[in-house]
């Protein structure tokens, strides 16, 4: 599976995700870095076929109103350090993708995965 991971998640889930057996990208590793806009986020996703991982509301927005990104996996832990985020995703990796290959909207707290559909 292959994942965009944006601007307000730390770079270093790149390898999480490629070590897991999956390709990743971060903004930081496109051409415009973290000042790559939404729009170009969003084909970027689509032309590579990616699930877009984010903080950002926005895509959520953008996910129930123009049904874009294809996949979305929402972080919605609050303010927690990357080490935390990183213990968090390692625990429900698996039941991660699995939900988001079955699902288009997931949505990972730190208590639960929750698939919106």
């Amino acid at each position: 599976m292959n994942f965009l991971i944006d601007a307000n998640l730390p770079r270093r889930l790149v390898n999480l995700f490629s070590e897991r057996g999956h390709y990743a990208i971060h903004t930081l590793d496109l051409p415009d870095g973290n000042a790559t806009s939404d729009t170009t986020l969003l084909a970027i996703a689509e032309e590579k076929k990616c699930v877009v991982a984010t903080k950002d509301s926005d895509f959520t927005t953008s996910f129930l109103l123009k049904n874009k990104p294809e996949k979305l996996l929402l972080i919605s832990t609050g303010n927690i350090s990357n080490k935390e985020l990183e213990l968090i995703l390692i625990a429900n990796f698996d039941q991660i993708i699995s939900s988001i290959s079955a699902n288009r909207f997931v949505e990972l707290t730190r208590e639960h995965i929750v698939v919106h559909s």
